[in-house]
């Protein structure tokens, strides 16, 4: 995904991505050992301040923060041996979400925190991902709700015909992520986190040299040392991105042209989200899916609604099971043209002539040149192998000691607020509390219009484990056309599903396609990581009348053959009796 907006720390120093290898998943359930390449944003809200970096001739870094200076010196430590003493107690290679998320915790628990960024805080996530690509979903949002006249008469309202801005509209992209960028980068000097630029490489145990091209490097030390370099697009071969005509997110999301007609190669969390946007301001797009089916990694049930509602009545087209094996962009007064493989027969099957293709295949690691050599640990596919506390695994299949890696890098969870969370969960284990994070309860979110969200496994992944390890499960369903709230908005278009366990009210899994389905996916998504059980959570009180009275009625509408707990443990807090007299 897949596809789509959703996931990113990033840290990337030259146009080269540190990593060949690429992910294409296609299971937003997030099997472990397939991680989502969606874009979404974990970020955290922090008070603003400041602090300087100033490199000299010498190659001496000083960096001031809190008041207090250091001197860094490039030859101070060799490169065998871990050293006696540190710099710090923790760095970090890569400033995006997970990277901001990891060294904020780390400064909350007393840990002197360097971060070091060779091109931009933020990462993916604000600079090139979810921010941006949120802010031109907004504009998209806001035009179909002009554009449809029977949803403006339904208000009682008229409108005269719709236009925009393209500018106004890339301005609006691009302000957004500079208005984020700016308030991380302040959140972490106010805090004390000293912002090292330059390209982080490890050169040893505890030791890591940064610097930019052309000025003498610096050598750190810290006790400790989290990866958080993130990813980059990934573009198949026989496809020529030129940056303009043939593109990929990263482009796409500075809206330098609204094409007439775009194809959009990959039908995940990013192709849908940009199908959204083009359709909204007037394009036509055409979906080339490799898969025999549109959306493949989400819920069946939900994929078919959701194309139903996002892709039929719309000016959308597609060809599944074919491959688009070669791209060449538009010159000369030409198109850009595609050819069409099948993707079972490797044969040639059709050509295309459009004005522009988007490239939305899924996320590469950007790991090469972190020198990881340096201490025999070899990338599989590109990512850096890691076990389930996030601490690096060499060559031999141990482990490397104070070395940890979290997000895109490591190709767990593609997700930006999956980063941050792999990141305060290694924080809390360097800081002396033993911490393991559970990825099934991460939430997943895809920003169209009505949106789409999920926690936990699919239907078809639930009942694979149940054959396996013996036990039953049931599915509960509850539809947005019965909620007063959607029904007010004029938006009862929309599906929940709750997939679980019967025989003790286990959570499996929640998928929602309406209105906020991404504001609404969290009370199941807590539920799971708290693991509140269906018998306790039905007694939970939602405000009427609210769009959380879908899950509500959901969660009420499973039938669990345990008895509720009725303690506050179980429900999270959420809700409990005073005492048992009430059974």
């Amino acid at each position: 995904m897949h596809s789509a907006l959703s996931s990113l720390s990033f840290s990337q120093a030259t146009t080269v991505p540190r990593s060949n290898y690429a992910f294409d998943s296609h299971s937003p359930a997030f099997a472990l050992s397939q991680p989502v390449n969606l874009r979404f944003c974990g970020l955290r809200r922090e008070a603003f301040g400041f602090s300087s970096l100033t490199q000299s001739c010498s190659g001496r870094v000083r960096v001031s923060s809190r008041g207090h200076s250091k001197k860094i010196s490039a030859s101070a430590v060799g490169n065998g041996t871990p050293p006696k003493s540190f710099d710090y107690d923790l760095i970090i290679i890569g400033a995006g979400v997970g990277g901001h998320g990891a060294a904020l915790h780390a400064v909350e628990k007393g840990l002197k925190t360097a971060i070091i960024e060779g091109d931009v805080v933020g990462g993916t996530c604000v600079n090139r991902g979810c921010v941006p690509s949120k802010a031109l979903l907004a504009v998209s949002g806001r035009m179909r709700e002009l554009q449809s006249e029977h949803h403006m008469k339904a208000f009682g309202l008229q409108v005269s015909a719709a236009g925009y801005d393209r500018q106004g509209v890339a301005d609006h992209a691009n302000n957004l992520a500079s208005k984020i960028r700016s308030n991380l980068t302040n959140s972490m000097k106010a805090l004390g986190v000293d912002i090292l630029t330059g390209v982080g490489t490890i050169v040893g145990p505890q030791k890591v040299k940064y610097g930019k091209v052309g000025f003498p490097d610096n050598i750190v030390t810290a006790k400790d040392i989290i990866i958080a370099t993130g990813s980059v697009p990934f573009v198949p071969k026989g496809i020529e991105v030129d940056g303009k005509t043939v593109i990929t997110s990263d482009h796409a999301l500075k809206l330098e042209f609204v094409p007439d007609w775009i194809a959009i190669v990959g039908s995940g969390y990013i192709g849908l989200e940009f199908s959204d946007v083009y359709t909204a301001l007037g394009s036509e797009v055409t979906f080339i899916e490799a898969l025999d089916q549109l959306m493949p990694g989400f819920d069946p049930e939900i994929g078919k609604l959701a194309q139903r509602v996002l892709i039929n009545p719309r000016k959308i087209d597609y060809h599944t099971g074919v491959f688009a094996t070669k791209i060449t962009p538009a010159r000369d007064g030409k198109p850009v043209i595609i050819e069409l493989t099948d993707a079972k027969t490797k044969e040639p099957k059709d050509t295309l002539e459009v004005d522009a293709a988007l490239i939305a295949t899924g996320r590469a690691p950007f790991t090469n040149g972190l020198g990881l050599e340096n201490i025999n640990v070899v990338t599989q596919r590109g990512f850096v192998p890691v076990d389930e506390r996030m601490r690096v695994i060499d060559a031999n299949g141990k482990l490397v000691t104070h070395l940890y890696c979290i997000g895109d890098a490591n190709g767990k969870m593609m997700l930006a607020h999956a980063a941050s969370a792999q990141g305060i969960s290694v924080v809390e284990q360097v800081t002396g509390r033993d911490h393991m994070l559970n990825h099934l309860s991460i939430p997943a979110a895809c920003f169209t219009h009505p949106e789409i969200s999920m926690v936990g496994m699919t239907e078809p992944q639930a009942r694979e484990k149940a054959e396996k390890e013996g036990f039953e499960v049931s599915v509960a369903k509850t539809s947005f056309k019965a909620n007063t709230k959607a029904l007010a908005e004029n938006e009862g278009e929309g599906l929940a599903k709750l997939i679980y366990r019967p025989d003790n009210g286990e959570i499996l899994g929640v998928h929602i396609f309406g209105l906020h389905a991404a504001d609404l996916i969290h009370e199941a998504s807590n539920a799971i990581a708290l693991g509140t059980r269906i018998q306790d959570i039905k007694f939970a009180v939602h405000a009427h009348p609210t769009l959380s009275e879908v899950l509500d009625e959901l969660f009420k509408s499973a039938k669990s053959t345990q008895q509720p707990s009725y303690q506050k443990k179980h429900l999270g807090g959420i809700c409990s009796f005073a005492d048992d007299s009430h059974t």
